[in-house]
């Protein structure tokens, strides 16, 4: 047969394979042919999900059982267990979506890196939904079911059984996964004569983000708040990261002995339902977003208008549907870390709704302590350098000071999780509320993902929501609406360092005059995230200053029975 024989055979056979084959099989079966070494082969069934998947799958694997491997990811490198993730785009039922040496991991950077071994390995697929904004941008992102985007147990994500392999990455292997398994919707707990729960459809944000998006709170309420009807109550508004659970942990039925969360929730409802109690309403807000568990309850062009739908759609629905004092002075707020952040923000940006806060181990509050970087005057996020010796910047210690985590640790297994700041977790999160939009419609970077070299253009961006520098920029006017009424607490060894912005922020409002900030900024010996008063500490100071700060003519003995 000459070359051209040969060569019009060859056009006839591939006429005939893309009459008969779908393009997409077609693409993946060329790629199989190229590719040799381990390979992952990742599917669903029709029978668990009907139509194609946009979203990321996940390869995990862990060398013991005592729960699936989906649970068992992290970026504590003495405990997370290597994953490996790659988006996909409309993947058909029973087509597969391959992970090879080339996809990017955490905390082992390739599957050919993994130790020839016996283990326990899992596939995962992250569903993302299609967004289009009212802003002319269309995304893709996990919509959460109210989980609190937290992908590995997210209603309708799908993944496969454990499966015990011997793994060897010098030889040429398939390992096919079939994700046949569903997760069921989230079971909200029942109401009772303390707890109460809320839920309904923002139509500030669904307009914004084009899918239906919900607001909810928990409520908890003083006692013989039924018996009590013509009483009125102060509020204390708690923020932090999604959850169903009551305010401040409180719940009825005691714990097991090595329950130390549901102890001390226990411990407080004692102290709730004592003679020693104020009586005060206490309600967490549930407002996660399509990049996190929790907006920041603040406006910010990437997550959306959040901090209008929780001042003019959710507050108003609770103050409305439970019997709060509609006064500032009787509205306190609190929160610790992520919530500590937002409890202090949202006392900054709206001083004359909110009568104080106590804000505990916060966030970065001024961007040239972001955790450990200066975003303005650093050059790269993952390093420094003297002398051309480069050391990796620490994310996490203990109290002694033992580093946990670095930065490009975290980073890395954020990126692994999701590119594009779908990660649902911190470090995308943080830039989704702060950076503005890039090209493509989703937030831009502050740094390169890869290298670290920090984008200073983006770094000015980010300025509107550096709470020091809001303070001092705006004090003149800002300061008279705020005295007395910031309260910040953290350790000095802040498991994430952030006591270090702190001590700037304190700085400045130690500088204040006319008028003085006149609040309170201390510090932990050698305390870790998160430090502060809590329980009944708390609700004292609430009591104390809420009385202080109530006008003349308010019967403040009213709720204190």
């Amino acid at each position: 047969m000459t070359i051209i024989q040969k060569a019009a055979s060859l056009v006839k056979f591939i006429s005939v394979i893309l009459i008969v084959l779908p393009i997409g099989l077609i693409v993946d079966l060329a790629i199989s042919q190229e590719r040799s070494g381990l390979q992952f082969e990742i599917s669903f069934p029709s029978g668990v999900h009907e139509e194609e998947i946009t979203g990321r799958v996940y390869v995990i694997i862990s060398d013991n059982d005592t729960r699936e491997p989906r649970l068992q990811t992290g970026f504590d490198l003495a405990r997370g267990v290597p994953i490996w993730g790659k988006n996909v785009q409309a993947l058909k039922p029973g087509q597969p979506a391959i992970i090879d040496e080339e996809i990017f991991g955490f905390p082992l950077r390739s599957i050919r890196d993994i130790p020839a071994g016996e283990y326990h390995v899992q596939a995962f697929i992250n569903i993302y939904t299609r967004f289009e904004r009212s802003d002319g941008h269309t995304l893709w992102l996990h919509n959460d079911q109210w989980e609190g985007q937290r992908w590995n147990v997210s209603p309708g994500n799908i993944y496969s059984d454990v499966r015990q392999v011997h793994i060897d990455p010098s030889k040429d292997e398939i390992i096919r996964l079939s994700c046949k398994n569903i997760i069921p919707p989230i079971e909200v707990p029942p109401d009772n004569e303390w707890v109460k729960r809320v839920k309904f459809q923002s139509k500030i944000l669904t307009e914004f983000w084009g899918q239906p998006i919900y607001l909810g709170a928990t409520v908890l309420l003083p006692k013989d708040y039924d018996a009590r009807p013509d009483v009125h109550y102060p509020v204390n508004y708690v923020q932090g990261h999604f959850s169903l659970r009551a305010p401040h942990g409180f719940r009825t039925n005691e714990p097991g002995e090595d329950d130390s969360r549901g102890r001390r929730g226990y411990e407080f409802y004692q102290y709730w339902a004592s003679d020693s109690c104020p009586r005060m309403i206490a309600v967490t807000f549930q407002h996660p977003c399509p990049y996190y568990d929790d907006s920041y309850a603040v406006n910010s062009p990437n997550v959306g208008p959040y901090g209008d739908a929780i001042m003019q759609e959710l507050i108003p629905y609770v103050e409305e549907h439970f019997r709060i004092i509609r006064k500032p002075f009787a509205r306190v707020l609190s929160g610790g870390s992520t919530g500590g952040w937002e409890a202090l923000a949202l006392q900054i940006f709206q001083p004359d709704f909110f009568g104080g806060t106590w804000s505990l181990c916060p966030d970065p509050v001024d961007f040239r302590y972001y955790e450990l970087i200066n975003i303005y005057d650093n050059e790269n996020a993952y390093y420094r350098e003297y002398n051309k010796i480069k050391a990796e910047r620490p994310e996490a210690r203990d109290t002694d000071g033992q580093v946990r985590s670095t930065v490009r640790d975290t980073y890395y297994y954020e990126w692994t999780l999701g590119d594009k700041h779908r990660s649902g977790r911190q470090w995308a999160m943080w830039e989704a509320v702060y950076s503005p939009i890039g090209e493509d419609g989703y937030p831009k970077p502050l740094w390169n993902w890869l290298t670290g070299e920090i984008d200073h253009e983006v770094a000015e961006e980010w300025k509107k929501y550096d709470l020091r520098h809001y303070l001092e920029e705006n004090w003149s006017w800002l300061g008279a609406k705020l005295a007395g009424k910031l309260h910040i607490y953290t350790g000095d060894m802040d498991t994430y360092y952030l006591n270090n912005a702190v001590v700037l922020l304190e700085k400045f409002l130690e500088s204040t005059d006319n008028p003085p900030y006149g609040g309170v900024v201390e510090y932990g010996d050698r305390k870790p995230h998160c430090w502060g008063p809590r329980g009944a500490e708390l609700f004292k100071l609430f009591e104390e200053h809420i009385t202080m700060s109530a006008p003349e003519e308010e019967d403040t003995a009213r709720w204190k029975y």
